[in-house]
This record gives structure tokens, sequence and C-alpha cells, in this order.
């Protein structure tokens, strides 16, 4: 009786699933992606580059760059004392510490951003002392933030946790046993074997806090050139129909989102490299 492993189907088996694969990706995101850009240039480079120099734009791409700006290194902070407190203690409530940590991939953004406005709108408990000190949060630039936080903070403490699991706590054993004190032996020892990890999880968190709209769409109050991102511009701009625009900021993004993508691969490729260094060794 002769057996196949997988991978040694017949020809016409292999090209027909491949080809499969290949209209798939092309049907669903090359298309998409070539329409955009398409749409944005469609009345030429004048019209394009136009659409950039409106006050409400480039206050929207303002406000999604400074928003990132701010998520990005706390959630990289957290990641990092997340996947530390995992991978190096033993303590209660360890296995509750990693569900919580998943918990945005399973929350719907939307609901995300309608617990902000339940905690800091002018109908919660916190909405009168917050209206006494004139503190806004909701439907201003810190609710944003809060709401691109919530949705982006798994992304590098998922990416350090298995990584720092793999590693083991022996080079850290080793720095404290030769006199390291544990700030050193972070800088010198565990940082350096994370840190392709951890790019790699700022750079999936840096992608989510520049293109998320469900969470940010319920907090921001849509108030245009004060508290919308590029995503919530999109969005106006499309619904007055003003579609170059729409498309141009549209293609802006995607571009950023192709940038994003290549940085990833190259990422990805050296970070596959140092986590088979690290096996070997």
């Amino acid at each position: 009786m002769s057996s196949r492993s997988a991978g040694q189907e017949p020809a016409p088996v292999r090209a027909l699933l491949i080809a499969i694969a290949l209209a798939y990706v092309a049907a669903v995101l090359l298309l998409p992606l070539v329409l955009v850009f398409t749409e944005a240039f469609r009345k030429g480079w004048e019209n394009y580059l136009l659409a950039f120099t409106e006050p409400n734009s480039l206050a929207a791409i303002r406000l999604t760059l400074l928003v990132t700006v701010i998520a990005v290194p706390l959630n990289a902070a957290f990641g990092i004392l997340a996947a530390w407190a995992v991978t190096k203690y033993e303590f209660r409530g360890k296995a509750l510490l990693v569900t919580l940590i998943d918990l945005p991939f399973s929350i719907s953004p939307v609901v995300s951003g309608m617990v902000w406005v339940l905690l800091f709108g002018a109908n919660s408990a916190l909405g009168p002392w917050l209206r006494a000190n004139n503190i806004e949060i909701v439907f201003a630039v810190p609710g944003i933030v809060l709401a691109t936080i919530f949705v982006t903070f798994p992304f590098v403490a998922r990416e350090l946790i298995p990584l720092m699991q793999n590693q083991g706590t022996t080079d850290e054993e080793a720095a404290l046993s030769l006199g390291a004190s544990g700030w050193q032996t972070f800088w010198r020892v565990t940082l350096p074997n994370i840190k392709w990890g951890l790019l790699y999880g700022v750079l999936l968190s840096t992608a989510r806090a520049m293109g998320e709209f469900g969470a940010v769409s319920v907090v921001s109050g849509h108030i245009r050139g004060k508290t919308t991102t590029m995503p919530l511009d999109i969005e106006i701009l499309y619904n007055d129909y003003n579609f170059t625009a729409a498309f141009a900021m549209a293609s802006l993004l995607a571009m950023l989102a192709l940038v994003t993508l290549l940085i990833k691969t190259v990422l990805e490729l050296r970070f596959a490299d140092e986590l088979a260094g690290t096996r070997r060794h």
C-alpha cells in the first residue's frame, strides 16, 4: 500500500490549489487596492495633491500620527512588562492575565469605544466632576488615545510572550550570577534577545492604530479638524460626495499600510533567522 506525504499531490491538483489561492487574494485584496489608487488619481496628480492641502484633512493626518505616537510606545512598554511577568514569574492569576491581554481581539472595537463613553461621558458618574474641572476625554483627543490604546495593546505582548517563553531564563540567570543588576540584565541581555519580536509587535500596533475606525468613531464625536482621524475623514469625505479627496486620503492610508507590510516582511525574515539561531543554541 503506497502512501503520499503532504505536498506530493499530483501536479494538476497543486496547480489548481495555487490558482484558487492567487485568484482569491487578487479578488479580495489586490483588486480593491488597485481601485483605490485608480480612483485617487482619476483626475490627475494636481487634484490628488490638492486633497492634502485642505485644512481638515491635514488636521486628520496630524491627529492620526499624534495618537499613534502616544498609544504605540505605551503599549510597547506594557507589552514588555506583561511578557516579563508572564514568562519570568509564577503567580496566581497568570492564566487570567494572559486571557485579559487577548480580550481586545474578541471584543468589537465599537463596544470598546462605548466603554469609554460610559466611563467618561456626560452622563457617567465622572461626567459632572470632569465638566466642573474642564477636563475633556470623550469627544476629544484623550478619548481617541484611550480607545486606540485599548484596541492595540495586545499586539506587542502577544509577540513577546511566546518568544520569551522559548528563550527561557538561562541568559538572565547567568547575567545575575555574574553580578549584573536587574536593570543591567534587562538592557544588556533581555532586550537584545527580544528586539526583533518587539519591533514586529510595535509595527503591528502602529498599523492598527493608524487604521482604527470603530472605537475611535464612537469616542470622537466626528468634529472635523479636531477629532477626526484619517479613517474618519475618509468616511466624511465620501459621504459628502468628495470622492477624489476621499480616495486620495484612502490611498495615503493604503500606502502607509504597504510600507508597514514591507517593513513587516523584512522583520519577519530577521526575526525568523534570529529565532532559528536561538533554537540551535
